[in-house]
């Protein structure tokens, strides 16, 4: 033990002020520490209570003479001595064990007052013979159940069991020795469920079960010790002193040993600390107390004491009772003045193995290391240095570190500390930036491949994945990049490595085949300009395999019971920007291959787009594609005035106009595009044939025609007429007119087509002659001639109409003065009625008979009762009563009105039949209208 050294961890905190209080005059005989005080039995039977001023709190007499033994419990305030209460006529033991209540106090008198004495029990008995008490000990089981052992000269140890306030207890004996030797100490210990007692006398070491029955003894040792050399520890070991040296036994035997030379009046422990009391062997008066730090084999303190008579722990110190009273407080220094004065003498391995023995926090810990380390590298002791600073990672500053090592010459232990603080999963992205630097700058390749690689396939990287790809892009090593991009799932990264720095096209569009549906769409948007670029044909496979996924399903499609979503062409659209005809190529595959996709308008709008445009030509175009300006190198051909006809350009046009009539059929109320983008579409690129298609679906017949008037095409526009002015297919027969005005503002002669329309004017009757007359006659070109035969005609149909009407006017003009005429012989002349027969019955007229106006007699009784009108006349009289009132209430109806005048060729005549029929010759004047 000579190489232990020597510290002063420790300090005297009250010096010589502190003592036994005056008050105590008794001799010292035991004395007790747990709950904040001390409690100290005196040979005059009296027990005091010191508090933390070393003031007497209390005092009381226990027993009439000694008090031998006291402890104090931890769990509660209770307080058990052994002590000789000497009654003179008395024949029993005088021994006795006391229990005290400390909380409670029982009077006795007006001066003083006694704790209450929860019980006493005589320890001597007839079946427990009487002996001197060597030793005492007191465990809590599970209050208010107790254990005590009492140790004796004799070799027996008497044990006490139970609740000894109801005096439920049970009492054995154990016996250690045969031939009458002192038990000079006692140890509790509990291992699970068993309760072990050890015991040791000057020859032996012992250990019973008392969870056995009867209990068992194994004898761990056949040394013992004296008194007052027995202990237990906080790890329940049993701590012996002998003079050669300190032994700790577990229950199995002898533990460790050290070999601490001289008598061991006292032992204790405290903190972890083995706490010893040496006798000098020249002088009992003089001692030595030493504290011992066995796990960094050190003597905490030591210092020259008298004559010491007992030995305590309280309130944080160490407590020395003197043999003349006084007691000697020993405090811990903090652990900063303790490192502070290891420092000093630069005992840095001592003050690291110090503070994590004593359970430091990280934070001190690491600040140790690093003043070590400090120390270390002012002595260029480079690499043990870095060794320390290892230790403080996750606590010092990296930067504190890195800055002392950024020479080159350094670099190897940079890189050492670099990799540990990703070990760690502490390096930042400047850390990661920084080693993989010193990897390229070192060409350790080796080392650069474990950094990356050798994470056996599974976990997080330890490192920040954009930085090392960006480092290793930078230093050339892009296989390294790919690998970390590739096992971190950043596509993106691994593609952008593939094409932009090695230009493997190929590989990325393999490798996108391979990613879900998700990905493959995220990495073509980003990256698929420079693929169309590249490898057109393939990326157009890749997209529509993308978009489909060999399924009938647009929404998604099941894939391992979770719905895949897929992608819309759409989203890919702006990668072709500068490669229409794929992107023409790819919309024509997918809408082969998906026909109801819910982009479907969307695309067949792209689509237009891309058929109807005059140029399709971008300057970008790879030619080694076999492309020119779009298109393929033999889709031109030159006519023999030089210029170009863009075949590819009609092709697309055909295209466009089927896909016109394919997505707005006869049966669909609405087109699968957007009508007013296709006639811009149509009107902007000047294609005519759409435009026709797309009038006539919509009805719009007067822009149809007007698309061959833009033209002059005659022949197209007098069949388009005859198609389209079809009444009775829906068609508008006043194309006609809009026909004729057309011609008549032609300035050129169109003698032949104006004779063609006026066969369908005049077949349906759509314009008066005079309108006609009025409409051509603005031609300065066309002649008479031209109208000759029409006009002719029209006159002779007009004759005969105009003599039609002269004959139904004398008609009614006679009919009219025959009623005019009857009405007045009515008004003026008596009626002489001779008819003989009854027009009901036929039989000869008798009276009573009934003569009408209308010159018609019937019997009486061949009428009706009530019967007013003639049977005979009443009903063509009824009729023409409900003709006038339909009339009248046709009169007010004037939606009726407007509708036949609408529908009718013409309108004028509508209008005639009403003034004719007096519907509208009356106006109705509103009473109080009136002026």
């Amino acid at each position: 033990m000579y190489q232990w050294r020597k510290f002063e961890f420790f300090e005297e905190k009250s010096g010589a002020k502190a003592a036994i209080p005056a008050e105590i005059a008794g001799g010292i005989q035991c004395c007790s520490s747990g709950r904040g005080k001390i409690a100290v039995g005196c040979d005059d039977g009296t027990v005091g209570l010191i508090d933390r001023s070393f003031k007497l709190s209390s005092a009381f007499q226990a027993h009439s003479s000694a008090v031998l033994f006291l402890q104090q419990l931890k769990q509660k305030n209770i307080l058990v001595t052994v002590g000789d209460d000497k009654q003179p006529t008395s024949q029993q033991s005088s021994i006795c064990l006391k229990v005290f209540d400390l909380d409670k106090v029982q009077e006795e008198g007006s001066s003083s007052s006694t704790p209450f004495c929860v019980q006493i029990l005589r320890i001597f008995t007839t079946q427990f013979p009487e002996a001197k008490i060597t030793s005492f000990l007191v465990l809590e089981e599970a209050p208010p159940i107790i254990q005590i052992a009492i140790g004796l000269d004799s070799g027996s140890i008497y044990c006490i069991k139970g609740d000894i306030a109801r005096e439920r207890i049970t009492r054995f004996k154990l016996q250690i020795e045969a031939d009458n030797v002192a038990v000079t100490g006692l140890g509790f210990r509990a291992e699970g469920r068993s309760l072990l007692l050890f015991a040791v006398t000057p020859t032996s070491v012992n250990v019973f079960n008392l969870s056995d029955q009867p209990p068992r003894r194994q004898i761990l040792d056949q040394i013992g010790c004296e008194a007052n050399a027995v202990m237990m520890n906080d790890r329940q070991d049993l701590i012996v002193g002998r003079p050669e040296a300190v032994y700790f036994y577990e229950t199995d035997g002898r533990g460790p040993c050290w070999a601490f030379d001289g008598e061991k009046k006292f032992l204790g422990w405290f903190r972890g600390y083995l706490l010893s009391v040496i006798g000098d062997q020249r002088s009992n008066s003089k001692n030595t107390f030493n504290i011992y730090d066995l796990k960094n084999r050190l003597i905490a303190n030591s210092m020259a004491v008298g004559q010491v008579s007992h030995m305590l722990c309280e309130w944080g110190y160490i407590l020395l009772f003197m043999a003349d009273k006084k007691v000697l407080c020993i405090g811990e220094k903090d652990m900063e003045s303790k490192l502070d004065m290891l420092f000093k003498k630069n005992l840095y391995t001592v003050a690291i193995n110090l503070v994590q023995s004593q359970q430091a926090d990280a934070a001190a810990t690491a600040e140790v290391l690093r003043k070590y380390g400090d120390h270390l590298y002012s002595k260029q002791e480079y690499d043990e240095a870095m060794s320390q600073y290892i230790h403080t990672i996750g606590h010092l500053e990296p930067s504190y570190v890195i800055q002392k090592f950024l020479d080159a010459q350094r670099i190897y232990n940079l890189t050492n500390y670099l990799e540990k603080l990703h070990d760690q999963g502490l390096a930042s992205k400047d850390h990661t930036t920084l080693l993989l630097n010193c990897y390229t700058k070192l060409k350790d390749v080796d080392k650069l491949n474990q950094f990356i690689k050798d994470e056996d396939g599974g976990g997080d990287h330890k490192f920040d994945v954009e930085t090392a790809i960006r480092v290793c892009r930078a230093a050339g090593y892009h296989e390294h990049a790919m690998f970390v991009a590739k096992k971190s799932g950043r596509h993106e990264l691994y593609l952008k490595i593939l094409l932009e720095d090695l230009g493997r096209y190929d590989e990325a569009l393999q490798y996108i085949s391979s990613l879900e549906p998700n990905q493959a769409g995220m990495t073509v948007k980003e990256y698929g300009k420079i693929l169309v670029e590249h490898r057109a044909a393939q990326t157009v496979e890749i997209l529509l395999e993308l978009c489909t996924r060999d399924s009938g399903l647009i929404d998604g499609v099941t894939n391992g019971g979770s719905i895949v979503i897929l992608p819309s062409p759409m989203d890919f659209v702006n990668i072709f920007v500068h490669y229409p005809q794929y992107l023409m190529e790819f919309l024509e595959k997918y809408i082969n291959k998906v026909n109801d996709s819910p982009a479907q308008e969307e695309i067949h709008n792209t689509l237009l787009e891309l058929y109807l445009s005059n140029d399709l030509s971008f300057p970008s175009m790879s030619q080694e594609n076999g492309f020119v300006n779009g298109y393929s190198n033999g889709d031109s051909t030159r006519d023999n005035n030089g210029t170009k006809k863009d075949t590819n350009r009609i092709e697309r046009q055909r295209k466009g106009l089927n896909l016109l009539k394919s997505a707005w059929t006869h049966d669909m109320e609405h087109p699968v595009y957007d009508v007013d983008l296709a006639l811009i579409l149509c009107e902007m690129n000047g294609f005519k044939d759409g435009l026709l298609f797309l009038y006539e679906k919509m009805k719009l017949y007067k822009e149809v025609i007007g698309c061959y008037m833009q033209t002059h095409d005659h022949e197209g526009l007098i069949a388009c007429c005859k198609k389209l002015s079809d009444s009775s297919q829906g068609g508008d027969p006043s194309l006609w007119g809009d026909l004729l005005k057309y011609f008549g503002e032609l300035g050129e002669d169109c003698s032949k087509e104006v004779k063609e329309v006026l066969t369908y004017v005049e077949k349906d009757d759509i314009l008066p002659p005079i309108v006609v007359l009025q409409t051509l006659s603005k031609n300065p070109c066309l002649t008479l001639s031209v109208v000759k035969d029409y006009i002719s005609r029209k006159l002779e149909q007009e004759s005969k109409l105009i003599e039609e009407d002269r004959n139904a006017i004398d008609k009614y003009k006679e009919e009219t003065d025959l009623m005019r005429r009857e009405i007045d012989d009515l008004k003026t002349n008596a009626k002489i009625f001779q008819l003989s027969k009854c027009t009901a019955c036929t039989f000869t007229l008798d009276l009573p008979a009934v003569h009408f106006m209308c010159m018609h007699s019937f019997h009486l009784r061949c009428l009706g009762d009530n019967e007013k009108e003639c049977p005979e006349c009443a009903p063509e009289y009824r009729a023409i009563l409900e003709d006038k009132q339909r009339l009248e209430q046709n009169a007010r109806d004037h939606d009726l009105f407007f509708r036949q005048l609408k529908g009718s060729k013409d309108g004028f005549s509508v209008i005639a039949e009403y003034f004719s029929k007096g519907i509208v010759s009356k106006t109705a004047v509103p009473p109080g209208d009136n002026v």
